[in-house]
């Protein structure tokens, strides 16, 4: 086992993975810019290291300033969270050069299914389903329009780099598709400095399911069911569930073994996520795949009683997998609400400082956060404060637990979206579990 730590992440994610670290005796080092000195990551774990200013450019995302403060805390691995260099091969490859362990997939790994064309080139060649799309980088508007014909409108206009909606366009007609993919194309550069996009089938009205998948550093992969994560705004997930409304046994292992075949394939360690599209017809289609630990990984825990975070650590040091696919078993079904700092209406980020706060509790409630009374939320990360998650026997039963604890759940001094979420709680489709990728957009 490890005997040092360094996390390279902030706010709930860093908390989270320093418990962990207790919990299995292993020292952890946090990292800070100057605006989080107070912030709880930096009281939980046993050191600190300043590593820069507010900005992200200069601090979380400064990989000479992380990578530093590794060998001058002489810790021997290194836990990305999710976000900032979570995913960033050039980070990974630099710890391996190092001689620092990365706790998650190797940088080849990484640089392979961060590439989007790549990836489902990848799936294409094993077998996993994808929607019609162009097969390749599209040079110009010509050939955009050609690709666009053959695949038939609507389509989609991606981005071969990043993700959260950035780079992406949906196009109806012929009309709209020159001025679309130049967009997506300057998008993609700003936001991801590759310009490279494709375009692939639009799929109406479908859900947002991902499989967790799990696999250590000699060959073995298991999946622990799948999410629901239908329910989001301009891509960003709002609320997850497990198990997902849609899925029976059957259609559960067809989407298992197809992402425990592609991560067997292209030698991914340590724990991922396949992200699937799922069709009215139940037909399923790769998206991509997620290298790092989930947001929501809460809920596949709740319902597996698998502690995926000290799964990757264990993974890390050369464990083998304790757990084998056929003892995996969904027990009861877990809801996760993402707490933003936001007015619930306009989505507008509230930074401020929380002058009142009241924690929910009680049987089945887990709450992941990093916020106390007298904390300030910076305007300069992400907004998400708290992760409230529930379980329960039934979905019924979780929905019930879910609006009591949100209904528990005060902060006062900033806006949230609580509201928003027990509005969710209470619509007939939601309950019925009627969802898909389009809800919120309908639903507010």
């Amino acid at each position: 086992m490890f005997n040092k730590i360094l996390i390279a992440n902030r706010g709930e994610i860093a908390v989270r993975i320093i418990r962990a670290c207790k919990e299995l005796g292993i020292k952890s080092l946090a990292v800070y810019s100057s605006a989080d000195k107070d912030s709880l990551h930096t009281r939980f774990a046993d050191g600190a290291i300043c590593i820069g200013p507010a900005k992200s450019a200069d601090s979380y995302l400064n990989i000479t300033s992380i990578v530093s403060a590794i060998e001058v805390a002489d810790a021997e691995a290194v836990h990305p969270g999710y976000g900032f260099l979570a995913e960033n091969a050039a980070f990974a490859e630099a710890c391996e050069k190092c001689g620092i362990k990365f706790i998650g997939p190797t940088s080849q790994v990484m640089k392979l299914m961060g590439n989007k064309i790549l990836a489902k080139k990848r799936a294409e060649e094993l077998g996993v389903p994808v929607l019609k799309w162009s097969n390749a980088p599209l040079a110009n508007e010509k050939e955009a329009l050609e690709v666009s014909k053959k695949i038939g409108f609507p389509v989609l206009i991606k981005a071969a780099s990043g993700g959260g909606g950035r780079g992406m366009k949906l196009v109806h007609t012929q009309a709209s598709l020159a001025s679309a993919f130049n967009m997506a194309k300057m998008e993609a550069m700003a936001a991801f400095g590759d310009a490279e996009v494709f375009i692939e089938r639009y799929c109406e009205l479908p859900r947002h399911v991902e499989i967790q998948v799990v696999a250590d550093e000699h060959g073995n992969v298991i999946h622990l069911g799948e999410r629901e994560c239908s329910i989001q705004r301009r891509h960003q997930k709002i609320l997850e569930e497990s198990p997902s409304p849609a899925l029976d046994a059957k259609l559960r292992h067809k989407m298992g073994e197809a992402a425990v075949r592609l991560a067997k394939a292209i030698g991914y360690t340590n724990v991922g996520t396949v992200e699937f599209l799922l069709d009215k017809n139940k037909n399923f289609y790769f998206m991509e795949m997620n290298t790092r630990v989930q947001v929501e990984h809460p809920v596949t825990e709740l319902i597996t009683g698998v502690d995926l975070v000290k799964e990757q650590i264990k993974i890390a040091t050369g464990q083998k997998l304790k757990l084998k696919q056929k003892n995996v078993e969904l027990k009861g079904h877990a809801i996760e609400c993402r707490i933003n700092a936001e007015d619930p209406r306009s989505f507008v980020p509230c930074p401020g400082k929380i002058t009142e706060l009241t924690l929910p509790g009680g049987p089945g409630v887990r709450l992941d956060t990093a916020i106390y009374c007298g904390y300030t939320v910076l305007p300069h990360y992400d907004n998400l404060i708290a992760k409230l998650i529930v379980h329960a026997e039934t979905r019924e039963e979780a929905i019930a637990r879910m609006t009591r604890a949100l209904e528990e759940f005060h902060i006062g001094g900033i806006k949230t979206n609580i509201p928003l979420h027990l509005k969710i709680l209470k619509d007939h489709d939601f309950i019925a579990g009627r969802v898909d990728i389009d809800f919120l957009s309908r639903f507010t």
